[in-house]
This record gives C-alpha cells, structure tokens and sequence, in this order.
C-alpha cells in the first residue's frame, strides 16, 4: 500500500510541473514566432509563415528539427570535456 501511495504521489508531481512546464514552452515559442513576424514586417519581407496557416505551426517543426539533429562529436577531442563544458557554463552562469 505504501509503495502505491508513493507512486501516486510521484506521478501527481510529475503531472503537476508538465502542467507548468509545457504551458510556458508554447508560449515562449509562440512569443519567438510573433518576434520573428515583427522583425520581418520591420524588414520589409513577410517572416516564417512556410508551415501551417500563416506560419502558426513553425515553432513545432522548429522544435522537431532540434530533437531529430544529430550530434556530431569531434573524433580528435577529449569527448568528456566536449560534451560537460556547456552544461558547466550553464551551471555556472545560474550560480553567478
């Protein structure tokens, strides 16, 4: 009983920063979308509207091509530095 207690309580968790958490992401990238249509009106061109009706659909095939890009791995580096230095810079400018 207690083991279903406590995965009822790890999965309500879960489910409670994925209701955050998503939210915002589509929002922030509906913001880049509305970002990059004013820049193009600024410029004088007509900004991303290629995918879905008046580019409404661009932040998902953007956030699509980021998850399908492959990782490439510089075969004369030391791949442990190559791979923990942006995620200690990070670390570091959330400390600073």
């Amino acid at each position: 009983m207690f083991k279903l207690k406590m995965i009822l309580l790890i999965i309500c968790t879960v489910l409670k920063i994925l209701a955050i958490v998503v939210p915002l992401l589509i929002s922030v990238a509906y913001f880049t979308i509305a970002e990059r249509k004013i820049m193009g009106i600024i410029q004088r061109r007509k900004g991303p509207n290629v995918i879905g009706f008046l580019g409404l659909l661009q932040p998902l095939a953007d956030g699509l091509k980021l998850f399908v890009k492959e990782t490439i791995l510089p075969s004369n580096s030391n791949i442990i530095i190559f791979l923990i230095a942006p995620m200690l810079t990070f670390v570091l400018s959330l400390i600073g």
